[in-house]
């Protein structure tokens, strides 16, 4: 299978290789692109199966990205770009644009769970790959509370219009919030771990039928809701000035993750080099039109300064817009479902890059080891589970989103990075996909990158520098020593 030779012993099979030079030379190490591709699905007592094609894998992309930024987040970033969210939408998606192309490259040339992780343990070094690896479990872990917060808005709006009945705020809304503890946000986390523990053919045909639903339930919005738009709600177009669709955008670009959800399952499609750039670029394009379309739609429909505090707006604008409930209604049960697929492929992601990283030795084995009958990592799941579950019950969205995105962005600006290292080092590779106009395009991705993350607050980057610090702590005091690459114990 493989085009470049023989792959030294994967896992942790045969003798660590030798160990030469200071530190400075541990933590440049890299993992060779053959050893990556060779130990692809193999786990700690059973392997990942290839079950998945270009169909299912493009679900994954779409249903990890589709729902987070118009159901949960639009109330969140309205507020700070006013109608003009609609170009905050735009330039959050041309910068994952930029990214997204890059993934396509290094998805079709390393088509592995690991995702940047990987990537960039074959093409920077170790010690980068880790720091990539540690944003991606505050990206994905995050990402998931962050999107179950949301769920329970819209849950809530369901049993409202069906049954007359709500969860009491104290247990429908997080500490700081006006809650107790978010129950909904961990019940659906929990419902995400079941679907896991079954397999990745299982939870893939869950998720298609989940988008299916969510996709119509979109559309139906904007049937309904363009009754309502008015002329004037677009006038003050840009309220906050350039400045609020920036940070408006960064804020909304953790929604534009789910490319690289497509991407932790490349030990898991039955072609990865041909379908993984294709799923990537095709849900990116579908999930940014809807994206923009709603947005249009919802800011037409609903003057930009009623959205501030609401986490359910888009219900919100069909009861006003209609004067009934059942269209209200509609839309919940739609969300309901659509942001229970973003938190199931979400989930799923994380525990695929724990996976690689556990198996490369950076974590604990726990996370490594397969169950022979389903083909899933299902140790890892229940504790990512555990952990996202009891973080969204207990941290306010707005936080969540913001340290999500920050986490997004960092990985993928060493993507871009990655993609032009691997063209110089390793020319000869090759590649399904090709990131046109390189080394222009990525280098263009790492600046809008580096651009939208400054447009967040400092609070955000005060949080980011304490996750990297205790991530450096983590690697120097345990996956330093641990690592598949280190030399042999003696």
């Amino acid at each position: 299978m493989l085009e470049h030779g023989a792959a030294p012993p994967p896992g942790g099979s045969g003798p660590r290789p030798p160990f030469a030079g200071g530190l400075g030379t541990r933590l440049m190490r890299r993992k060779p692109v053959e050893r990556l591709i060779a130990e692809g699905g193999r786990g700690e007592g059973g392997s990942l199966r290839r079950s998945m094609g270009m169909w299912q894998l493009t679900m994954i992309s779409i249903g990890a990205t589709l729902g987070t930024g118009i159901f949960v987040v639009l109330g969140e970033a309205v507020p700070d770009a006013g109608p003009a969210v609609i170009l905050s939408f735009v330039i959050a998606g041309i910068t994952a644009l930029f990214s997204a192309l890059s993934y396509a490259e290094l998805a079709g040339t390393i088509p592995v769970s690991g995702s940047s992780y990987s990537y960039a343990y074959a093409t920077l070094g170790e010690l980068v790959a880790w720091v990539c690896g540690w944003c991606l479990i505050l990206e994905y872990g995050v990402s998931v509370a962050a999107v179950a917060v949301g769920w329970g808005q819209y849950l809530n709006e369901l049993l409202s219009g069906t049954i007359g009945v709500t969860i009491p705020a104290a247990l429908s809304q997080p500490p700081g919030s006006g809650g107790i503890f978010n129950l909904p946000a961990l019940l659906v986390v929990m419902l995400a771990m079941v679907f896991l523990l079954g397999g990745a053919k299982e939870s893939a045909r869950a998720n298609t039928i989940m988008v299916s639903v969510k996709i119509v339930a979109l559309l139906l919005f904007c049937g309904v809701a363009l009754q309502g738009v008015k002329s004037g709600n677009y006038q003050n177009f840009m309220p906050m000035g350039m400045a609020g669709v920036s940070a408006a955008g960064a804020t909304l670009f953790f929604s534009y993750i789910g490319f690289d959800a497509a991407s932790t399952a490349g030990e898991e499609a039955r072609n990865p080099q041909r379908d993984l750039p294709r799923a990537i670029m095709l849900s990116l394009l579908i999930v940014t039109t809807l994206y923009c379309l709603v947005a249009a739609v919802a800011v037409g429909a609903l003057p930009w300064q009623r959205f501030k505090g609401s986490e359910a707006a888009l219900a919100g604008i069909l009861k006003e817009v209609t004067g009934q409930d059942i269209w209200a209604v509609l839309l919940a049960a739609g969300a309901v479902v659509a942001i229970a697929s973003v938190v199931l492929t979400v989930l799923y992601g994380q525990t695929r890059i724990l996976f690689a990283m556990s198996r490369d030795g950076l974590m604990p084995r726990v996370f490594s080891k397969v169950h022979p009958k389903s083909g899933a990592p299902r140790a890892n799941t229940v504790i990512v589970a555990l952990f996202c579950g009891v973080l969204a019950a207990a941290v306010p969205l707005g936080q969540l989103a913001d340290a999500t995105s920050i986490g997004t962005l960092f990985a993928f600006a060493l993507v871009n990075i990655a993609v032009i290292v691997l063209r110089r080092t390793r020319p000869d590779m090759h590649r399904s996909f090709r990131t046109p106009l390189s080394p222009l395009f990525p280098a263009i991705g790492f600046v809008l990158c580096v651009y939208m993350m400054g447009s967040l607050s400092p609070v955000t980057w005060a949080v980011f520098g304490i996750w990297m610090a205790v991530g450096l702590v983590v690697y120097f005091g345990y996956g330093m020593r641990r690592s598949r690459l280190a030399p042999s114990e003696k």
